[in-house]
């Protein structure tokens, strides 16, 4: 029986269906996990996305020809039933399941996208679906990456971010502008002082709320009328603002980044940041795992980050287990450079 995944390309397709799964290049029909730009690209002819990533795909891609699906429910073309579920991702990231009855029997695929398992105030929470064969992201395919709860990191940040109220400088914290911010937003104690973002933050956040999430209040450095609030306050932007001339307004500062990456011994040092926090929307490996057994697949195929390591260990578990080559990564409109992870797998003592 054909694969109802297959490499193509314009990136990954269902030839039973005729369309494509976060292609990397135009294609006439599109389903998009989520809105990250290194999966939801410009140029496609019609785009499928789950109905609450409606208002983060419009910012990002502007006016296109977009239908929206409420999780959980399906539809068919030509002959493949499709429904969406939640990836825990991002705002309305989203699994995509694909069902296909042929002559000589049916199959049931899912298309994970990225996901993550840790609970999350900014969007719905991961929901393993059963299937046949489930396509996984392994960015963080390693067993060095295992994450602390939230309220820890959190607690990390606000700690942080009263030591240096107290010395009258900023705390700046770059982070990506969907999905990070807002979920540090969701967690951090916003009593503490005001709360700047950059722009690209802003329009992000006024989606998320537009979806119903629960933000904190935040200004746009515009909206600073006492200049004393910019030696005081939490400041959300992406990395490429923290080294410009946005960021001058801000007088002495501390910085930081918050990211998975920062698990890596020596990335907080070689990137000159004063903290890490180690905060990822993707699953660590415990969560990969996890994910993979409760789908209950027998076949397992790989995508972008640490491949090989995933794949050695899932077929040394008794599954079957290979990689799809992709164009995912990092997201490109954070400019963000990420340190690569040790090639043998081997796990690094301590952290940034």
């Amino acid at each position: 029986m054909q694969d109802l995944v297959v490499q193509r390309p314009e990136g990954l397709y269902c030839p039973s269906g005729d369309f494509y799964i976060d292609p990397w290049r135009p294609v006439p029909r599109a389903v998009i996990t989520h809105a990250h730009s290194d999966h939801a690209r410009v140029g496609h002819g019609h785009y499928l996305a789950a109905a609450p990533a409606e208002g983060v795909l419009r910012v990002r891609l502007g006016d296109i020809d977009l239908q929206t699906l409420p999780y959980g429910q399906a539809i068919g073309h030509h002959g493949v039933k499709v429904s969406l579920h939640p990836a825990g991702h991002v705002l309305g990231s989203a699994q995509v399941r694909l069902q296909y009855r042929a002559a000589g029997g049916g199959q049931t695929w899912v298309a994970s996208g990225d996901y993550k398992v840790a609970p999350d105030a900014t969007c719905a929470p991961f929901e393993p679906v059963r299937c046949d064969v489930f396509i996984t992201e392994s960015t963080f395919g390693l067993p060095i990456y295992r994450w602390r709860p939230d309220a820890e990191l959190f607690g990390e940040i606000n700690t942080w971010w009263v030591a240096n109220v107290a010395l009258g400088r900023a705390s700046v914290l770059m982070c990506y502008s969907f999905g990070k911010a807002q979920r540090i937003l969701s967690g951090v104690d916003a009593a503490i002082a005001p709360i700047v973002v950059h722009g690209a933050v802003h329009s992000l956040n006024t989606a998320y709320r537009a979806a119903g999430v629960d933000l904190p209040a935040t200004l746009t450095v515009d909206e600073v009328s006492d200049p004393a609030d910019f030696r005081r306050a939490l400041v959300l932007c992406p990395p490429s603002a923290a080294g410009g001339p946005w960021a001058k307004r801000f007088g002495d500062f501390s910085v930081a980044f918050a990211s998975g990456w920062m698990q890596l011994r020596g990335a907080r040092r070689r990137g000159g940041y004063d903290k890490g926090f180690v905060l990822s929307d993707h699953a660590d490996w415990p969560g990969l795992l996890g994910a993979v057994n409760a789908t209950c697949a027998s076949r397992v195929i790989v995508t972008h980050g640490s491949v090989p390591v995933l794949v050695r260990y899932l077929t040394e578990q008794g599954l079957q287990a290979e990689a799809f080559h992709t164009e995912y990564g990092d997201d490109p409109v954070e400019e963000q450079v990420q340190p690569q992870p040790p090639e043998n797998g081997a796990a690094t003592q301590g952290g940034a």
